[in-house]
């Protein structure tokens, strides 16, 4: 039997259209995310991230580049959300993440972002993940709460650059199933430098601590061999150590224990307005990569995946192409490949 998603019990309760009114209460003076605006987003004020009332959608898909046990036969039901609130350099998806007068276009009742929920729900997608989704997460669970009503009942996955509120994610806790945060940076001034936020690694381990206290440090799978609940990191190793990649592996390992599953990414390539910065401006040597790989055997940590050293080669995505911005490669081939990991098994009904 399935592991039914936790926010289906929420439903039930009436809890989960208490989290929203909670949530929605956030956007009038804006506390959404760790910025802090204080913009009145109910009355579409435009806020850091660009975004007002509505949410974006940028693209939605079957995507089949994330994790192996996350994508299984029939993908990811992902949803893009435009804009950010970080302002990376390198941004692989700055088609949508920093085109703010393009990205306006795309604006969707939230009605309509419960019924992209249930259109990828039709065309047999595992799970919802909900990519870039920190600065919309009130109108996420609006949605969702919609979404609920007509049927939906897949698995959440929240695919975040972890610059999260700590206070909004305990409001998401029964509701996200699956977190997928990035681990960008050891280094705050870097952080500042390359992706314009102040105080990231600390907003991003703090919130990082709050996603492993919700659904634990071990991946839990269906019936199917797909993870059904549970934490799994991302860290992209960037030229020139500029991510600090061995610190921040020690602090997950010291702070989180070495069972966490961690997800190493090698696809780093200079987009955006990386080509014109020096110490960004070529993709990452395989010495480099090597190296952090090392240093995660000398932490003994042994759950997760390694990327192939040449996926920087072929993880190109597309936004112009809205409906399929992964048919370059990605989308069709998985760029993960395993590093022992060792998931647990939990074939209950329930939490």
């Amino acid at each position: 039997m399935h592991q039914a998603p936790s926010y289906l019990a929420l439903a039930r309760s009436g809890d989960l259209a208490r989290r929203v009114e909670q949530l929605n209460s956030l956007l009038s003076s804006c506390t959404v995310c760790p910025h802090d605006c204080g913009n009145n987003r109910l009355d579409d004020e435009i806020a850091r991230c660009y975004t007002g009332r509505l949410p974006i959608v940028s693209s939605y898909t079957a995507h089949f580049g994330e994790e192996p046990l996350l994508v299984g036969t029939r993908g990811v039901g992902n949803i893009f959300f435009g804009n950010c609130n970080l302002r990376c350099a390198y941004c692989q998806n700055h088609q949508i993440s920093q085109n703010h007068r393009v990205e306006r276009q795309h604006e969707v009742t939230i009605e309509r972002l419960a019924q992209i929920m249930l259109e990828l729900q039709d065309r047999g997608c595992h799970s919802i993940g909900l990519v870039s989704p920190s600065h919309v997460v009130p109108q996420i669970v609006e949605a969702l709460e919609i979404a609920v009503r007509e049927g939906l009942r897949l698995p959440l996955i929240y695919n975040t650059n972890a610059f999260d509120s700590v206070d909004v994610l305990r409001l998401l806790a029964g509701i996200v199933d699956v977190y997928l945060p990035d681990l960008k940076y050891a280094d705050a001034d870097l952080a500042y430098e390359y992706s314009s936020v102040r105080e990231y690694p600390r907003i991003a381990r703090e919130a990082i601590v709050e996603m492993h206290r919700q659904v634990g440090g071990t991946l839990m799978l269906g019936p199917d061999g797909l993870v059904r609940r549970g934490l799994i990191i991302r860290h992209l190793v960037l030229p020139n150590d500029i991510a600090g990649s061995k610190a921040s592996l020690h602090w997950v390992a010291d702070a989180l224990g070495p069972g966490v599953t961690i997800s190493l990414m090698a696809q780093y390539f200079p987009t955006h307005l990386a080509a014109s910065m020096p110490l960004l401006s070529r993709t990452i040597r395989q010495g480099e990569y090597e190296r952090v790989l090392e240093y995660l055997d000398t932490l003994s940590m042994d759950n997760g995946w390694a990327q192939e050293f040449a996926s920087h080669e072929y993880y190109r995505p597309e936004f112009e192409r809205r409906d399929a911005p992964f048919t370059g490669g990605a989308d069709n081939e998985n760029a993960c490949c395993i590093h022992e990991p060792h998931p647990a098994r939990n074939e209950s009904s329930g939490h």
